[in-house]
């Protein structure tokens, strides 16, 4: 075992990771398979450069603009230009890389971190994840609130 308290105690090792090349479609599949609300985005080295949150897709979907839809004598008829544009920002929406929704400014721990420290961190800053990095900027883990909740709890 590692140093007593340290962040390396509580990590999840087995981490479900991204790249910036995958498609924001297969990057939502991914978390709600696995049932996770974030995973690092790492480089073809293991590098983290982001980290795709499950509030980065809901902010994707949420720029997508519904048609305008106008009532005549009681039936709704759908503006065919705003019909055009919402198929457009669909198809876009689709196509969209990791790379150009995942957050770039994230915390970051090192393993000998204390779980405290990381724990100050995470609820100063109202983060749910903090991937755990060595010197090079390399994935080793990830914490996760569950993670703490778990080790407060086993420590009560």
């Amino acid at each position: 075992m590692g140093d007593d308290n340290a962040v390396s105690e509580i990590m999840t090792t087995n981490v479900v990771t991204l790249s910036p090349d995958h498609s924001v479609p297969e990057a939502a599949d991914l978390l709600s398979e696995h049932h996770i609300g974030a995973a690092p985005v790492v480089d073809d080295a293991g590098k983290v450069v982001g980290l795709l949150r499950d509030e980065d897709l809901l902010l994707t979907e949420s720029n997508l603009h519904a048609p305008t839809a106008i009532e005549f004598l009681g039936a709704e008829l759908i503006w065919p230009p705003s019909m055009h544009r919402y198929e457009e920002e669909l198809k876009r929406a689709a196509a969209s890389k990791v790379g150009e929704i995942m957050t770039t400014e994230f915390e970051t721990a090192k393993l000998t971190d204390s779980i405290e420290s990381v724990a100050t961190v995470m609820h100063d800053k109202n983060l749910s994840h903090v991937p755990v990095v060595d010197a090079d900027g390399k994935l080793l883990g990830i914490v996760a609130r569950g993670d703490l909740i778990r080790f407060l709890a086993a420590t009560s």
